[in-house]
C-alpha cells in the first residue's frame, strides 16, 4: 500500500488512476511515500523522511525546493503540456485584448452606470478605444515548447505572420510546429520586426529580467508584449519606462505585480492560464500516472531534477538507484550485484547534470544484502527495490 499526501485539492480524474486497493490518498496521511500538489508552497514545509516522489499537477515548480529534494533523492515530477491548450487560449485572448483596447473599453463602459443618455455617451466616447486588427500583423514567439507551438500555430490560423525563436527546439516541437511559422536566427530579429511578442520560456538564472531596458530599446516602436510565463522574466521598472516612452503599447501579463497593477498600458490577468476544469483534470491525470509508474515500476517520466529513465518492466526483481553523476560508480554497483550471484537481465543508466539514475533487473529473490551493499557505495543517494 502506497501512501499519497495531497497538499492541494487534486482532481479525482487524476487520483482515480491510483487504485484504492493499492493507494491511500488523503490530505493528512502519515509517512507518505509521495506527495501530490498544485500551488502549495513547499519551501517552508517540513518534508517527511518517507517521501520518495513529489508530483506537481502543473508545469512550474517554483513552489518546490528542488535542491533539497535532489539531495534527499526525491523525484520531482511536473506535467508539461497538460495545461498547454488552456494557456494558449488565454494568450490568444491577451493578443486581442492588447490590440483592441477591450479591457479599457469595458472598464469605461462600467463607469457610465447611472448616467443619462448612455447610448449617446458610448457613441461619443468609443473613439478613445480604437485599436488595430491582428490580421496580417507579425507575432514573435519566444520559446517553442508545448505552449509556444500551440500559440504559433493558432496565430497563423488567425491570419498573423508568425516567427519563432527557440535554440532548444525539441524534435517533438519541430514536428508539431506549422511549416508556415518562420524561424528567427536571433532574438534581435523578433525584436526589430514584430508587432507582438509572446514569451514562453522558463525562469532561471539566465532568463531572470531578460526583458529589460536594453532589450526594450531594440523593440519595434509600439510593440505589444504578452507574458504568460513568469513575472520575473520582465524588469517591471524598465517595462513601465518603455510604456511611458511609447516604445511598448501594451503589456498583458498573467503574473501581475504590485508595481504593474493600475499602471497605464498594463492588462493584469490574475494567473488564469491553467484555470480551466479541463486543464486541472489533464494535469492531475498526468501527475498521477507518472507517480504510479515510478512507485510501482521505478520509471521516471517528466522529472525536473532527475533524468527521465524508462525500462520496460518484465516482472523480475529491480534495483532503482539514485546516485551522483560521477566516474567509477557503475562498476561498484554491478560488482555488488555479481557478488550476490545475481544475473543482470537488463539495465539502463541515465544522467542529468550532477545526478544520475540506474535501473537493474536481476534474476534472483533475496535482495536485502545487495541493497545494503549498494547503499554504502560512495555517491549513491538512495536505493529501492521492486
Amino acid at each position: 500500500m502506497f501512501n499519497v499526501l495531497t497538499l492541494n485539492n487534486i482532481s479525482s480524474v487524476g487520483t482515480d488512476y491510483l487504485p484504492k486497493d493499492d493507494y491511500n490518498i488523503s490530505s493528512d496521511c502519515e509517512n507518505p511515500d509521495a506527495i501530490m500538489l498544485r500551488s502549495f508552497n513547499m519551501h517552508d514545509y517540513d518534508l517527511p523522511e518517507s517521501v520518495r516522489a513529489v508530483a506537481r499537477a502543473g508545469a512550474g515548480v517554483n513552489n518546490i525546493p528542488l535542491d533539497k529534494c535532489t539531495e534527499r533523492g526525491v523525484i520531482v515530477f511536473n506535467t508539461p503540456g497538460a495545461n498547454a491548450n488552456a494557456v494558449k487560449e488565454l494568450v490568444i485572448a491577451g493578443l486581442l485584448l492588447s490590440s483592441r483596447k477591450i479591457y479599457q473599453g469595458v472598464a469605461w463602459a462600467n463607469s457610465l452606470k447611472g448616467q443619462e443618455g448612455i447610448a449617446g455617451l458610448i457613441e461619443k466616447g468609443k473613439a478613445e478605444f480604437v485599436g488595430p486588427e491582428i490580421l496580417g500583423k507579425k507575432l514573435g514567439v519566444v520559446g517553442l515548447g508545448a505552449i509556444g507551438v500551440l500559440v504559433a500555430n493558432c496565430a497563423r490560423s488567425l491570419g498573423l505572420s508568425v516567427i519563432g525563436y527557440d535554440p532548444f527546439l525539441s524534435v517533438e516541437g519541430a514536428w508539431a510546429l506549422s511549416r508556415a511559422v518562420q524561424k528567427a536566427d536571433s532574438l534581435d530579429e523578433i525584436y526589430a520586426d514584430c508587432d507582438y511578442i509572446s514569451i514562453h520560456i522558463p525562469l532561471n538564472k539566465e532568463t531572470k529580467a531578460m526583458f529589460n531596458t536594453d532589450v526594450f530599446a531594440k523593440f519595434k516602436k509600439g510593440m505589444r508584449v504578452l507574458n504568460f510565463s513568469r513575472a520575473e522574466l520582465v524588469d517591471d521598472a524598465a517595462l513601465l519606462a518603455a510604456i511611458a516612452a511609447g516604445n511598448i503599447s501594451a503589456y498583458v501579463t498573467d503574473f501581475p505585480t504590485d508595481s504593474l497593477i493600475g499602471a497605464d498600458g498594463v492588462i493584469p490577468i490574475p494567473h488564469l492560464g491553467a484555470s480551466t476544469p479541463e486543464s486541472e483534470d489533464n494535469c492531475a491525470a498526468m501527475a498521477a500516472l507518472q507517480l504510479k509508474d515510478y512507485l510501482e515500476f521505478g520509471n521516471i517520466r517528466n522529472s525536473v531534477n532527475f533524468p527521465d529513465c524508462v525500462l520496460n518492466y518484465t516482472g523480475r526483481k529491480r534495483f532503482c538507484i539514485l546516485h551522483k553523476n560521477m566516474p567509477n560508480i557503475i562498476g561498484p554497483i554491478t560488482t555488488a550485484v555479481a557478488k550476490a550471484n545475481l544475473n543482470i537481465d537488463n539495465m539502463i543508466n541515465k544522467s542529468k547534470g550532477a545526478v544520475a539514475y540506474t535501473m537493474i533487473d536481476v534474476d534472483g529473490v533475496e535482495l536485502e544484502k545487495v541493497t545494503a551493499d549498494i547503499t554504502r557505495i560512495d555517491g549513491v543517494i538512495s536505493v529501492k527495490t521492486i
